[in-house]
Formats: structure tokens, C-alpha cells, sequence
């Protein structure tokens, strides 16, 4: 699997990066999700991305793979959903972090990130400044924005930040235009999130209500000859070699889906003709669409 530079954080991280939302569902037993994550590191894969939401996913990372913590890169996200603290607070984030230690099975986290935090809030600082604080304290290795738009656009060029993670797919390429070139000149890390744009083929009709009706929208808006490949080599070789992005994360159940775009990313990237084509269909069909959150 190939290794990127993270920004100047002296870290480097896989092109493919596992998303470990699903691992955190209560419908996948223990065992399955144990042979799942050993599996991630066994194909590779050096950077794992997971949140205090995502609810089994940090323990079950701390669990099974604090034996192998010198073979990845972990990324956690915090902010909120502390007992007695208020989100969006200085305690909260500090309690956030300690919590994912705990968690985590570890001494220091690589990346945390304070995800989809308003405007409003970095700019008072204070959720900044604990993370500033922990990165002191050798908590943390690097502080980071999770997010979309102005925030994101904020968090780049405020210069508190490390790295960020944001949306970059076939269908949302608001982060790549305006803001990962900011982040590239600055240094930063970038992991892209969505980078399947939550495969919105799936479905022949509007998916009305889900998650990737939005996306879904704009694939029809977009009409990209995917040149024989199947969508999801055609989209997540696109996101994981796009200008900018150091890793990119998919979040899977399944270990074959696992194995699948392993293969799919050794490909590597998109031939120059297909590229121009979706830069071609996106120019021409988007009207400013903004990342989605």
C-alpha cells in the first residue's frame, strides 16, 4: 500500500485509510470486528479514523489492535457528548480527549479532530485552545478541523491546525477547488472523507430521505462515463489520488469489501483522460455546490 507524507506532521499514513464507523455498530459481534481490524493492518492500511459517536469503534480499536499500536496512524474526533459538559466547550473537548485515551488503549492520539464545529465557536478559540493544550501536554500529535466550507475554509487559514478532513468525491469537489490547495501551501495533512460520495448508484431512483440523496441529485446533474470501470473503482481512484489528499477513508463491515479497495487503490490513480473528463463534467454541471457536511 503506498505510504503519503502527512503534510509536515513527519507522520505518513496509507493512501486508503479504513473509516471505523461500522466497526462501532452493535450489530457486528466482537469477534467479527477483531478479525476485521487486524485484517485492515494486515493489507496495509496505516491510518484508522474513528469518533466518540461512532459508538463501539474506539474500544473496539483500543481492544484489539493496542498490541499493534506502533503499526497505524489513529484519528478520533471530539467536542461533544460528554456527561455533565456542555459541547462546544474547553472542558469538553479536554474530557473528550481523555476519554479516547482511555478508549483508545493508548498514551498519545495521532489526529483528533473537533468535527463539524461552527464557525462561531472556533473563532471564540477556546475548543482550540484545549486541543493547542493537549498537544502540550503530549496528549495529542496533531491538532485538527473536520468539516466543510467556510469553517473548513477558516480552520485552514487561521494556522492552528495540522491537518483537516473533508469531503472529496466525484459529487463534492468544493474542498479540492477552493480549500486543498490553501491546505497543500500550508503544509497541512489531509484525509478526504466520502470519498465513495456514499455510492449513490446503488440506486435507480431518487433515494428520497437518505443520506446520498443530495449526492445522488448531482450524479444525474454530473453524467460521467465511468469508462467501463465499475463506480466504485471509477470514484475511489479519483478521490484517493486527487490533488492534495494524503488518505483517503472508506468505512466497511466487510472484510471482501475491505480486500476490494485495497485492490482498487494499488491500481493507483485515474488515467489523464478520465480526469479531465470529470473536471470537464463537473465545470460544466455544478452551480457552486457546496461540501456537504
Amino acid at each position: 500500500m503506498q505510504q503519503n507524507a502527512f503534510g509536515n506532521t513527519g507522520m505518513k499514513v496509507s493512501a486508503l485509510g479504513f473509516g471505523a464507523g461500522q466497526i462501532g455498530a452493535d450489530s457486528l459481534d466482537e469477534s467479527a470486528a477483531a478479525a476485521l481490524l487486524n485484517t485492515v493492518l494486515d493489507c496495509g492500511i496505516t491510518l484508522i479514523d474513528t469518533a466518540r459517536g461512532y459508538g463501539l469503534s474506539e474500544e473496539r480499536i483500543g481492544r484489539h489492535l493496542a498490541h499493534r499500536r506502533s503499526e497505524f496512524v489513529i484519528s478520533t474526533k471530539v467536542g461533544y457528548g460528554i456527561a455533565g459538559k456542555t459541547d462546544w466547550t474547553y472542558d469538553c473537548v479536554v474530557a473528550g480527549i481523555d476519554e479516547a485515551l482511555g478508549r483508545l488503549k493508548t498514551d498519545v492520539i495521532d489526529i483528533v479532530h473537533l468535527h463539524s464545529c461552527p464557525l462561531a465557536t472556533l473563532t471564540a478559540g477556546d475548543v482550540i485552545h484545549a486541543l493547542l493544550r493537549a498537544k502540550e501536554q503530549g496528549k495529542i500529535r496533531v491538532a485538527a478541523y473536520s468539516g466543510e466550507n467556510a469553517e473548513l475554509a477558516w480552520a485552514i487559514q487561521s494556522g492552528q491546525f495540522g491537518s483537516v478532513e473533508c469531503s472529496v468525491n466525484l459529487f463534492d469537489q468544493h474542498s479540492l477547488q477552493n480549500d486543498l490547495p490553501r491546505a497543500a501551501t500550508a503544509g497541512m495533512g489531509v484525509i478526504a472523507k466520502r470519498p465513495l460520495g456514499n455510492a449513490p448508484w446503488r440506486y435507480a431512483e431518487r433515494p428520497v430521505g437518505d443520506y446520498c440523496e443530495t449526492y445522488w441529485e448531482r450524479m444525474r446533474a454530473l453524467n460521467y462515463d465511468t469508462q467501463d470501470m465499475a463506480w466504485d473503482e471509477f470514484a475511489l481512484r479519483f478521490s484517493a489520488f486527487a490533488p492534495g489528499v494524503c488518505s483517503a477513508i472508506v468505512g466497511t463491515a466487510s472484510a471482501d469489501n475491505l480486500i476490494r479497495n485495497v485492490a482498487i487503490v494499488k491500481n493507483g490513480p485515474l488515467e489523464a483522460d478520465a480526469t479531465r473528463h470529470i473536471d470537464q463534467q463537473y465545470q460544466h454541471a455544478s452551480k457552486n455546490w457546496p461540501g456537504q457536511i
